[in-house]
């Protein structure tokens, strides 16, 4: 397909989600971790990272992947019946009951505020029909997310597979994909929940393990604890601040509330969403065919610190028009694409859109008027 290529260079400008791979900026803050990633949610840029790519056990923020698995199912009003199996699941646990009846929402709920690993087996039998079923849609969705370096042997993260790992890039590449999720947003960020007991007279109370959500930092808005005697202490968290939107990941962290905190608030200070592209029409482009007609639908932005706002490049391609469009004006929706670089690095790519002018819409709509009521009243309009 032949295209017409037009690049414009922008002072000011941003961009968002995107099927590129991040640009990575200069490390500048500290985190006490193996392994370490601070990454912005809308355009998945890199803006902090200490061995990001090293593949090492991730211990429980493994329930972060069976938690979307589950609501993406569609069947979180679904009743389980809860096996034996299950209740057998060692280490954390919100001490459910052999044969006990509760619904897949509230094992969800179980799974991410308290860790339940009893609860994380029973949502796996349910949702994938048995641990290896599950744990095969782990591994699908893992591929379909881009995460590289990660391999699921379980619907937990307990030390019993060799062949359970994950990388601070990757558990950040899943909690993006999941926060995309209204569901997995409002579960993930919910400090306390009740869920009723079929076999005692009070509802099961359960607080989220993460600190940083419910007493310590106030920009959290979710995440996911994590920890067994080889993977050691993991994190993952989220934190919104004047319209930005950060995902910290922190593997064998031995301090990782203040590597958190440390990680947002240099994020917080440094970097803000900048627009690259405004909604609406584009301008610069001279072509007499397309000028005035181009539009985007939504505004793009991207994440940069104050030195970086002149460094991004907008190239648009469009389709060279055919001949067909201009005698029977039946241009297709979409005719191109904005591609968006900064610091010569593609971050960002949007269709570009045709519309056409005003006064032709007008003309169309009375036109066709104009020939219904010739019709109707008896006069031929096809000659």
């Amino acid at each position: 397909m032949k295209m017409l290529k037009i690049v414009i260079i922008l002072t000011l400008v941003t961009s968002t989600f995107s099927l590129y791979f991040p640009f990575r900026a200069e490390a500048s803050a500290y985190a006490s971790a193996s392994s370490a990633v601070l990454m912005e949610q809308q355009s998945g840029r890199v803006l902090y990272e200490k061995k990001a790519h090293q593949v090492r056990r991730i211990a429980s923020i493994t329930k972060i992947m069976t938690a979307i698995l589950a609501i993406e199912s569609g069947k979180l009003n679904e009743t389980v019946t809860v096996s034996e199996k299950a209740v057998r699941a060692e280490g954390s646990s919100i001490y459910l009951k052999p044969g006990e009846k509760i619904k897949l929402e509230n094992l969800v709920y179980g799974l991410m505020l308290r860790s339940g690993n009893d609860s994380a087996v029973a949502i796996a039998e349910h949702v994938g029909g048995s641990l290896d079923g599950f744990v095969y849609l782990m591994n699908q969705k893992a591929a379909e997310i881009g995460m590289e370096n990660t391999h699921f042997a379980n619907p937990h993260g307990l030390d019993d597979h060799e062949n359970h790992y994950s990388t601070a890039y990757d558990m950040a590449l899943l909690t993006r994909y999941a926060m995309m999720n209204d569901t997995y947003k409002k579960i993930s960020g919910t400090k306390v929940h009740r869920a009723p007991n079929p076999t005692e007279n009070w509802d099961r109370v359960w607080k989220n393990k993460n600190r940083l959500l419910t007493e310590l930092y106030e920009y959290t808005t979710g995440g996911k604890t994590g920890y067994t005697k080889r993977a050691k202490r993991t994190l993952v968290t989220t934190a919104t601040k004047e319209g930005l939107d950060l995902i910290a990941v922190t593997l064998n962290g031995p301090d990782d509330w203040n590597d958190h905190i440390n990680m947002y608030e240099h994020g917080f200070k440094h970097y803000e969403l900048v627009k690259v592209l405004k909604e609406g029409f584009v301008k610069g482009i001279d072509d007499s065919f397309y000028k005035k007609k181009v539009y985007v639908k939504t505004d793009i932005f991207y994440p940069v610190t104050e030195e970086e706002r002149d460094r991004f490049k907008i190239e648009y391609k469009l389709q060279k028009p055919k001949k067909e469009w201009r005698e029977k004006e039946s241009v297709p929706d979409i005719v191109g694409k904005a591609i968006i670089y900064f610091d010569h690095k593609p971050v960002e790519e949007v269709h570009l859109y045709y519309k056409y002018s005003k006064t032709k819409d007008k003309q169309s709509f009375f036109d066709s008027v104009r020939k219904l009521f010739l019709i109707q009243i008896g006069v031929k309009t096809d000659g």
